[in-house]
Order: structure tokens, then C-alpha cells, then sequence
């Protein structure tokens, strides 16, 4: 299956699901190329990007993954090519 570039956008408004987000990108560690946390204290949330050089399969699985997580969301953003 062919490898695509894509950004996953993660906001995690509760404090308790840090632990399993990194968890998570743990697990899916070989396909990130990297990630960036900013830390939103006046909002009491964490802003996660993530850049990842997988099938898209795979990227799609890590997301509903992230989402599953109570207090988390996070979207996709593709590379055309």
C-alpha cells in the first residue's frame, strides 16, 4: 500500500487522556516523522501536531484511535501527493 504524508491535529481537553494520547503515537512511533505539544495553560488543554509518513489505512486507524479517547479530538489533513 502506498505511503502518504499527513498531519494529525490532536486538542486534548482532559488532563487523564495525555497518558494514553502518547501511548498511542508510542505505538504508531516507526510511521511519525514528528510531533510538536504546546501546552494551552489559560485553556487548561494541549494542542498536539503530528506528522506522519504512513498508509493511509493506518493513519486512519491511529485517528479513530486518538478520537476514541475521552476528552480528545483530532482531525486529518492529507499531502496531495
Amino acid at each position: 500500500m502506498a505511503s502518504k504524508v499527513a498531519i494529525v491535529a490532536i486538542i486534548v481537553e482532559k488532563g487523564a487522556s495525555v497518558e494514553g494520547v502518547n501511548a498511542l503515537l508510542h505505538e504508531y512511533s516507526e510511521y511519525v516523522v514528528g510531533r510538536m505539544g504546546v501546552p494551552y495553560r489559560e485553556r487548561g488543554i494541549n494542542i498536539i501536531s503530528v506528522a506522519v509518513d504512513a498508509p493511509e489505512e493506518t493513519i486512519e486507524d491511529l485517528a479513530e484511535q486518538v478520537n476514541a479517547l475521552e476528552g480528545v479530538s483530532s482531525n486529518t489533513v492529507y499531502s496531495v501527493e
